[in-house]
């Protein structure tokens, strides 16, 4: 009858035997909570297949997801901010860069890059939220204003893909003027009549969506994505009154006019590499 009474108490592996599954090859879908494999969720262009969310990624998986075979000639790698203010809170602000571009990898909240999708020249400009809350500071501005240049200069479309909680507190003043300087270069690249595209991804706000993410030629959204100036629970607290329910996600924003379209990331390649070719012949 031993074949179905356990004989022996506990596990008995041993610590040095037991396996565990490695680091990174599991992620946890944050709407609704099921497990996604590492190699289906990059296939799947890191939306979950069960409920179709799209989860936050940075720029390293935008340029994997746009460029063609990811190849790219990164733009203006090595700029850094500097504390022109001396700032601190918690901590010194030049202490807070160093953790961050530790912990991230990055230089700033901002990566430009050169290359081809479908065939057609883009330059590209992408935020990071993992660098500060994407955070806009005069790192964020000039490397705008650079790749606008390069595009004048070369003749290629931008696009910019805005990710950010707003501007950097840290900089005051500083931060603030990155949102006339983005503006007024890119006057200077409708004047060239170069395509300037604006994608809005989970979460645009403050400054960043008060400037250079909502003057678009086009200005498409991933779905879902939450897009305002100040933050949902600041508004109701400010005007005493609930809110409409959906209020400043991508959705609401397109019913109200602000948006050309909503575009799933799956098909965001496409949809670009054709807008681009439109507007070239």
């Amino acid at each position: 009858m031993a074949w179905f009474k356990r004989e022996k108490k506990g596990i008995s592996t041993s610590t040095e035997e037991k396996k565990e599954a490695p680091d990174g090859l599991w992620n946890k879908c944050p709407n609704c909570k099921k497990a996604l494999h590492s190699a289906d969720l990059l296939e799947n262009k890191y939306v979950c297949q069960y409920c179709n969310y799209h989860l936050r990624v940075g720029s390293k998986e935008y340029f994997q997801v746009l460029f063609d075979n990811n190849e790219f000639q990164e733009l203006f790698p090595n700029l850094t901010s500097g504390d022109p203010l001396s700032f601190t809170d918690s901590k010194p602000y030049t202490e807070r860069l160093i953790e961050s571009m530790a912990k991230t990898g990055l230089k700033d909240a901002i990566r430009a890059a050169h290359g081809k999708i479908e065939g057609e020249d883009l330059v590209v400009a992408c935020m990071d939220f993992n660098f500060i809350g994407g955070s806009m500071g005069s790192v964020v501005g000039e490397k705008i204003a650079r790749s606008i240049d390069y595009s004048i200069k070369h003749k290629i479309p931008f696009l910019m893909i805005s990710k950010s909680g707003g501007a950097r507190m840290m900089e005051a003043a500083f931060s603030l003027m990155q949102m006339a300087k983005t503006s007024a270069k890119l006057a200077l690249l409708s004047e060239a009549k170069i395509p300037y595209i604006s994608l809005l991804t989970d979460p645009t706000t403050g400054g960043v969506t008060a400037s250079y993410a909502m003057l678009g030629d086009i200005n498409i959204a991933e779905p879902g994505s939450l897009i305002g100036f100040a933050g949902p629970r600041v508004i109701k607290e400010t005007i005493k009154k609930d809110l409409p329910k959906g209020f400043q996600t991508a959705e609401f924003v397109l019913e109200h006019g602000f948006l050309d379209f909503i575009v799933d990331r799956r098909a965001m390649k496409a949809k670009l590499a054709a807008f681009i070719k439109m507007m070239k012949n």
